[in-house]
């Protein structure tokens, strides 16, 4: 099977699209799938769900939700009742594109810290093209406040990693498109400004360079960004 959480929630068995009942089952599957195979209890599912004000109709709201996930996942789904809670036990054949991101990106780090730019370049932009736009698009509002924040900083992380290692390969004119965007995006990630300057710089456009750090400073202004300008 083949599972999405980099965008909008969604499942592939044999290729073909499982169909999903709605924003709460997939908060139970993404919960699940986030978990890798620990257990998530009935409580800390009740709140992604619900918030601190769940329903009387909770404890078989839960249930209902789980036994549907599993029809519709099929035989293989690998979702478990293990003592409170839930766990989902998933072959090594199943594909998550959060645990992939995961796998490349640590990969990518390692590479650039050993000093193997290209090779590291390679993983970081197979990650970062594992996005869908924003993460958990489609779950509660309470899992996406309490999962978000990391997956989108992981996110940001390999942003700057993968900036890093296209730098030293002289790749700067085709940085900036995409830094520019981010930059505009997240004006207070110095480290993404910083990546974008020298981007422009060694592209021959140091007017722009310095047009892209007083834009930035004039969006958060007073924020702290002053730093960034010594990359160049």
């Amino acid at each position: 099977m083949e599972f999405t959480l980099l965008g909008p929630v969604s499942a592939r068995r044999a290729g073909r699209p499982v169909a999903l009942d709605g924003a709460k089952q997939r908060t139970v599957l993404a919960a699940l799938l986030l978990a890798r195979g620990h257990v998530v209890t009935d409580e800390r599912l009740t709140t992604l769900l619900w918030g601190e004000d769940p329903p009387a109709t909770s404890t078989s709201q839960l249930y209902t939700y789980v036994s549907r996930l599993r029809t519709r996942l099929g035989p293989d789904h690998g979702l478990e009742r293990r003592g409170a809670g839930y766990a989902m036990r998933t072959a090594d054949t199943t594909l998550v594109d959060w645990h992939t991101f995961q796998t490349l990106a640590a990969a990518g780090r390692t590479a650039l810290r050993e000093g193997r730019p290209t090779d590291a370049e390679r993983r970081l932009a197979e990650a970062l093209d594992l996005w869908q736009g924003h993460p958990l698009a489609d779950v509660t509002d309470h899992l996406g406040a309490a999962e978000t924040p990391a997956m989108t900083e992981a996110h940001l992380t390999a942003v700057e990693l993968h900036a890093e290692a296209a730098l030293a390969l002289g790749q700067h004119a085709a940085l900036v498109p995409g830094l520019t965007r981010q930059v505009a995006l997240h004006p207070l990630r110095e480290g993404l400004l910083a990546h974008l300057m020298t981007a422009l710089y060694r592209s021959g456009r140091p007017s722009d360079a310095l047009t892209a750090y007083e834009a930035a400073r004039r969006l958060v202004r007073g924020q702290g960004v002053g730093r960034a300008a010594a990359a160049v």
